[in-house]
Parts: structure tokens; sequence; C-alpha cells
């Protein structure tokens, strides 16, 4: 069968130990990046052979691992960090195993949006997830789409285009409307930097330098 297995976004030792024991019994791991996640298995001991599995590869490797779970071998699904299938190849794995009716357990554990969410102070009754938005064509379309949704919504962005993010938001959805800057997640430097777009977009202006993963969650409208 398929596991998918969340690891930490951050501090280490977020992981469960169901999906350290998951790990170690599996006959197979595969890693967005097996470099990143060698940190993973060596703190814990994980000694399963560890393989990469993501976008440049996945359309060649997928038939031949789905074979391998109907013969019988267990293989589980790792990320960079958090939950995969959320903004990475890992669906495909999935959809691949449903069709070939192998079954497939996701295990609850980190990932990003969701503390971020609920540490915003925006309402999370109900909420849009987003994810990346488009770097060039199409995002103006987004933006507009996203301006009109009447509940919270949730955007990754990496740091050098964070503000021109909020400025995009702010011309659609104007500059007064609340937002939650994420940065660092369950890292030694986390911050939650709330406000209106307008302030935050002059808040990160006068950083000098802006690091680190980030989750933006904004308002609804009215």
């Amino acid at each position: 069968m398929l596991y998918l297995v969340p690891t930490p976004i951050g501090n280490l030792e977020d992981i469960t130990f169901r999906a350290v024991q998951i790990l170690k019994d599996a006959d197979l791991i595969l890693a967005e990046d097996t470099r990143t996640s060698r940190k993973v298995m060596d703190r814990y001991e994980i000694k399963t052979k560890l393989k990469a599995f993501h976008a440049f590869n996945e359309h060649h490797s997928i038939a031949g691992y789905v074979q391998m779970m109907q013969a019988g071998s267990t293989i589980a699904l790792i990320s960079d960090a958090g939950t995969p299938g959320i903004s990475d190849p890992g669906f495909l794995m999935v959809r691949a195993c449903v069709e070939a009716g192998v079954p497939v357990s996701c295990l609850p554990g980190p990932t990003a949006f969701v503390p971020a969410l609920v540490g915003s102070g925006l309402p999370c009754d109900k909420f849009y997830y987003e994810g990346f938005l488009p770097h060039k064509k199409g995002r103006q379309t987004r933006y507009k789409y996203l301006a009109k949704l009447p509940c919270t919504f949730i955007l990754y962005e990496s740091p050098h285009r964070i503000i021109k993010c909020m400025e995009g938001l702010a011309e659609f959805c104007g500059p007064d409307r609340k937002a939650c800057v994420v940065r660092e997640i369950s890292k030694m430097f986390e911050t939650f930097d709330r406000g209106t777009l307008a302030e935050l977009i002059t808040f990160y202006k006068s950083k000098q330098a802006v690091k680190g993963e980030i989750v933006l969650v904004v308002a609804g409208a009215e």
C-alpha cells in the first residue's frame, strides 16, 4: 500500500511516533528531495531506502512504483516538509494508486497553512486555500477572484515576491483588508505579522531582507 507521511515543517520534533514507525517499516521511501529528507532520517535513525520522487521524474516512475505495491511492497511518500500532495506532485501518485486499486492511507500531521490560519486571528470556520499564485499569466485574474471571496483565503508566497503579492491584493481587495503574514512556522524565528494590507506592505518595505517560508492569510470580503 501507499502511506502519505507528513514530515516536520520546522522543528524536527513535530513528527508523530506513528510516522516514524511507518517510515522505518516501509520497503521504500519516496522523497521530494533526498538531501532535505535525510535530516529527518538521520534524526530518527530511519534506515529505509530513500529515492527521489519530484516534478521532474514522477511521470516516468509512477507506473513502476504502483506495480511494486501491487506485488506486495509498502511505499511511504514524503515531501520536503509538511503533508505530501499539497503543492507538490504527490497527488499524481495517489491518483494512480486509486485507479489501480492500491490502498492509500494519509497520516495526520504537519502542514503549513493550518497553524497559519488558526494563529492569524482571522475567521477560520470557512476558508479557501489558493496555494501558489501563477508568477505571470493569470495572476490578476486570481486576484480578482480572491477579492470577492466571502471567506478567509490562504496563499503560499516566496520572500522576494511577498510585497508584490500584497500590493496586487491591495489593488483588488482594498488597502484596508485585514491580513496576516506568517513566516518560519515551527522554527526559531516564527513570526505572525498582522494588520491591513497597507500596513503590512509598509512594514515589509521597511525590512532590509525578507527570509523564510511564508503563508499569507487574508480576510474575506464583507
